[in-house]
């Protein structure tokens, strides 16, 4: 049976800071990949707009969602998790709990420090370095990207670093052709200049 890996939804999220995990998942399942199944949620299964002013009709309600089917949640950043979203941050404490990776980037990380989920792990929060004190701030790193056991977080500027860390948690591929994939996005002059000779 294949693992639900669950996009949260939810009105202003960044477009930009998902699409390459849902790209790349879409392309795996219609290749026959049957390990996961890339499947999107919102708060009572309601439409939202992107922060790009899609709309987007997401598969099911947040309730809906079974723990045990998770293989990994992942929460992009937007300009609403400044309060609210407690049913997700719920769905995240749980998954933590049970070691399935959860990755968030740039607002979703603020929301999970003011939760109190990233005490354990060595984690990225995206906000100024003024930004409150929260359980497990002694933890914060300052790169793009970070990754320590089940949880990934990243700064809203590093979506591919983003992508790349969780298809190495979720084992896509091995880890050259995650970074061959990489590469072909980060340095696009070079791999175009290979491709040509």
């Amino acid at each position: 049976m294949s693992a639900d890996v669950v996009l949260y939804c939810f009105d202003t999220m960044a477009d930009w800071e998902y699409a390459y995990v849902t790209t790349v998942l879409g392309f795996q399942t219609r290749d026959g990949d049957g390990r996961f199944r890339l499947r999107t949620a919102s708060i009572e299964g309601r439409e939202v707009r992107t922060l790009g002013g899609l709309r987007l009709l997401p598969d099911a309600a947040l309730g809906e969602v079974a723990p045990e089917r998770v293989g990994a949640l992942v929460l992009p950043g937007g300009n609403t998790w400044g309060e609210g979203h407690g049913e997700v941050l719920d769905l995240a404490r749980t998954l933590l709990d049970r070691e399935v990776p959860v990755a968030a980037i740039c607002g979703a990380t603020q929301a999970l420090a003011r939760a109190g989920l990233l005490e354990h792990h060595a984690h990225i929060v995206d906000a100024d370095d003024d930004f409150p004190d929260y359980p497990g701030s002694s933890a914060r790193s300052h790169g793009v990207v970070a990754h320590d056991g089940p949880l990934i977080t990243a700064v809203g500027e590093a979506p591919l670093e983003f992508s790349r860390a969780l298809f190495l948690v979720l084992g896509l591929e091995d880890e050259r052709g995650i970074d061959e994939w990489y590469a072909s996005f980060k340095d696009v002059p070079d791999a175009r200049a290979a491709r040509h000779g």
